[in-house]
């Protein structure tokens, strides 16, 4: 078996930190970013999509709306 090992170069890198980032539901995870410090709005535990707690949007009144807006002007 063929290894191949790679030395990173010295002080061309940024500097990491491992952080806790926050989310304004409150949940938090650990990251390790060049940040100092990270906040988001939404996280995988507050987002709909993720959550399982998607809306069914009414579309079909909004294509009404639109096509009695712009049906008959001219």
């Amino acid at each position: 078996m063929l290894r191949l090992i790679f030395a990173m170069k010295e002080a061309i890198h940024p500097k990491t930190n491992v952080i806790t980032a926050s989310c304004i539901c409150g949940g938090e995870f650990i990251l390790e970013t060049t940040l100092e410090s990270l906040r988001v709005e939404i996280c995988s535990s507050c987002h709909p999509f993720y959550a399982g707690t998607n809306k069914v949007i009414d579309t079909a009144g909004r294509i009404d709306k639109f096509k009695k807006k712009y049906s008959g002007k001219k």
